[in-house]
């Protein structure tokens, strides 16, 4: 930088509005209008991933859901049976209660099903009835939250188009009939005080016929048949890892292959969780956010090239593995891009870190760009940092300055906790060799071109320097 410019620290100070990650021109994006760029914002949310579970009475739906449920330990689940949508029975209809049948279509509420799907698919609670079967009918509720995964299971789920519609997976669990049916004496006679000669009666009358009828001829809607049920622990392993596969996949990941969004757990959910509070302390937030930022910047490390390598251990054998990229540098976006600094020294010893600074100078939109960058950064693979990548107008012109540099954009991989799905489209099609890796997909950007629900303006927070 020549001399007579003002150094990084004077433009910082100078500056008399907040620095946003998401930088806007004349209330542009990238020249779209605002209305046109925030136009679905409140649509951009990751819809659950539902699961119908269907087959015969006393199969092992219910098994095969508690095994699923108890392998996905790292995912909120929710478990919605077809049996508590069972209409209420009337006077006339309980005075013949044996003469009714369980096992047809038209004993289920499908259109309360559906109203309570389509608000768990929303990101709404419901309130699901509890089906008593000794007074058949549903006098209390209980309250579902919305999860990452909905086992939605029944006898008939399979039945209707439009429940068939709502799932992204269906499996039929495919039972033996004399299984099902030594299971469903057991369970009515013990559970549901029933005598045996009337399980057999219903059995005969209702159970068998329906199965038939209605049950069976659904199986050829299914993606995955188990047999045996709760039984078979390979199929349900396999289940298991494809549902895995597909919650690590973002909808825009699978629009954007130079996207990656590390997976979720419980861990990675409840650290956001404390770094969006407004009410969490500075300390807390740094300590915080350093965890997470380290877990971006591994994963972004996985990026990168390496070579095959053989290394003698203590015990004389012969190791083949792999070694480190060693043409690599960092640079970090002033001044919220400076937070994730001590992550790659942690990851990287002895790293070369370069800053940029973006900065909008009065109203007419006009941008200075200041750089202190390694002098052979063209001969580096570049880890750009960061934290929130909003609109992407600043992305933008950081990776343009790169590139500008001599750093191929293949060369790039960029590195932030979260990203509005506004800022993803803007990178990810103008520069589609650029890697970005990031912790969480927001739901979108607000009128003053804010991420929400987000985390506030990072740097403030995490320098200690916000007015609040």
């Amino acid at each position: 930088m020549g001399s007579t410019s003002k150094s990084v620290v004077d433009m910082i100070e100078a500056s008399s509005k907040v620095h946003y990650s998401g930088f806007h021109m004349n209330g542009h994006i990238n020249g779209v209008e605002p209305s046109a760029a925030l136009q679905g914002t409140t649509d951009i949310q990751r819809q659950p991933f539902v699961i119908g579970v269907a087959g015969g009475a006393a199969s092992g739906k219910t098994s095969v859901c508690d095994m699923i449920i108890q392998q996905l330990h790292d995912q909120r689940v929710v478990l919605v049976n077809q049996d508590s949508f069972y209409h209420g029975l009337t006077e006339d209809e309980l005075a013949r209660v044996h003469e009714y049948n369980f096992d047809h279509p038209d004993a289920f509420d499908t259109d309360h099903l559906l109203s309570c799907m389509e608000k768990l698919r929303q990101g709404q609670a419901v309130d699901i009835p509890k089906y008593d079967f000794k007074t058949y009918k549903s006098s209390v509720s209980r309250r579902v939250n919305p999860s990452d995964v909905i086992l939605l299971e029944g006898i008939l789920l399979f039945h209707d188009p439009r429940v068939r519609g709502l799932m992204n997976m269906k499996i039929f669990v495919d039972t033996d009939a004399d299984v099902r049916l030594a299971r469903r004496i057991k369970r009515d006679t013990s559970q549901n005080d029933r005598d045996i000669g009337t399980v057999l009666d219903q059995y005969s009358k209702f159970v068998k016929p329906a199965f038939d009828d209605f049950i069976l001829p659904t199986k050829k809607y299914a993606d995955i048949i188990i047999p045996r049920g709760g039984d078979n622990h390979v199929a349900i392993d396999l289940i298991v890892q494809h549902i895995c596969t597909k919650l690590g996949q973002h909808d825009l990941c699978k629009i954007y292959p130079n996207l990656y969004v590390i997976q979720s757990t419980f861990q990675i959910r409840g650290m956001h969780t404390l770094i969006r509070d407004s009410q969490t302390t500075k300390h807390d937030f740094v300590f915080y956010s350093d965890r997470l930022i380290r877990l971006v910047v591994e994963h972004g490390l996985g990026h990168l090239p390496f070579s095959e390598m053989q290394v003698i251990t203590p015990t004389g054998s012969v190791y083949s593995g792999v070694d480190f990229c060693k043409r690599l540098c960092g640079v970090s976006v002033i001044r919220s891009g400076e937070s994730m600094e001590n992550a790659l020294r942690a990851c990287c010893k002895g790293i070369k870190i370069g800053k940029i600074l973006i900065h909008r100078e009065g109203d007419n939109g006009q941008q200075l760009v200041y750089e202190k960058l390694p002098n052979d950064i063209s001969e580096r693979h570049v880890l750009l940092l960061d934290p929130i990548l909003g609109t992407g107008n600043s992305a933008v012109q950081a990776i343009k300055l790169l590139i500008s540099k001599g750093v191929p954009e293949g060369n790039i991989i960029f590195l932030n906790l979260i990203s509005a799905p506004q800022g993803v489209h803007v990178v990810c099609k103008k520069f589609p060799r650029l890697k970005i890796v990031t912790s969480e997909i927001e739901h979108g950007l607000n009128e003053e071109f804010r991420v929400i629900p987000g985390m506030g303006e990072f740097g403030d927070r995490y320098f200690g320097t916000d007015d609040d």
